[in-house]
């Protein structure tokens, strides 16, 4: 599968949201991203559930939601009923992390956790079964335009020699200061899913469409990184 692109909706002008959803589907999105936060997990909110649900209806793009709460089962039996496509939650905040990744699945949306810049990628050593993705974090969670971590592309390749060890081909996700000139690296690391956003697909100075035309260039620079180091 190719690498996709999946804006960051945190990011977008949420004066004109709807009219930049359609923006972004003309632009060749992929997915779109959305964060959820309940101000405990991470100090902050930038939209809630309301947003999702108004928004569905006009756009036929695949719903991306990363869950950044203490209760993921209670936001998650509210999506449900809105229809996204795949969750991912934080393997830290989840007390029951295989049963929630069991009631995602059982709706038939895809699971993904999430891994915060200092947690390994063996968290995810016992839920590989429930597994549909995972989303690597390159910044600490909870805000846009931050630098990314100094070990965020080792984790991304470590996160996928994982994978390939055990033998599992699922897609990692990258969030976080995810840049023209990051993305290179971060699929030669492994990256399969980027979620963009004010460093590429919502940099200013330019459309949406010019920016997702840029991360495209930078994406296939990337591939060629990665076929080098793995033939």
């Amino acid at each position: 599968m190719p690498v996709r692109i999946a804006p960051s909706m945190m990011c977008a002008d949420l004066w004109r949201l709807a009219e930049q959803v359609h923006e972004l589907e003309a632009a060749g999105s992929d997915l779109l991203h959305f964060d959820l936060m309940d101000g405990r997990f991470v100090p902050n909110m930038p939209m809630g559930l309301g947003v999702l649900e108004a928004l569905r209806p006009h756009t036929g793009l695949p719903f991306d939601v990363h869950l950044m709460v203490t209760d993921n089962d209670f936001f998650i039996e509210r999506l449900l009923p809105i229809g996204v496509q795949q969750i991912a939650v934080h393997a830290e905040s989840a007390v029951h992390l295989d049963r929630t990744l069991s009631l995602i699945r059982s709706h038939g949306v895809a699971a993904g956790v999430a891994l915060n810049p200092a947690t390994p990628p063996t968290a995810l050593h016992y839920v590989l079964d429930r597994l549909d993705f995972v989303l690597v974090m390159t910044v600490n969670p909870g805000f846009a335009g931050q630098t990314l971590v100094p070990s965020a592309l080792r984790k991304i390749a470590d996160t996928a020699a994982f994978l390939r060890v055990q033998g599992r081909d699922i897609p990692i996700a990258v969030d976080g200061n995810v840049s023209f000139e990051h993305i290179p690296a971060m699929v030669a690391a492994g990256a399969d899913i980027l979620v963009g956003g004010t460093s590429s697909v919502f940099h200013p100075g330019a459309s949406p469409a010019a920016n997702i035309a840029r991360m495209r260039r930078a994406i296939a620079e990337g591939l060629a990184q990665r076929q080098e180091v793995r033939p």
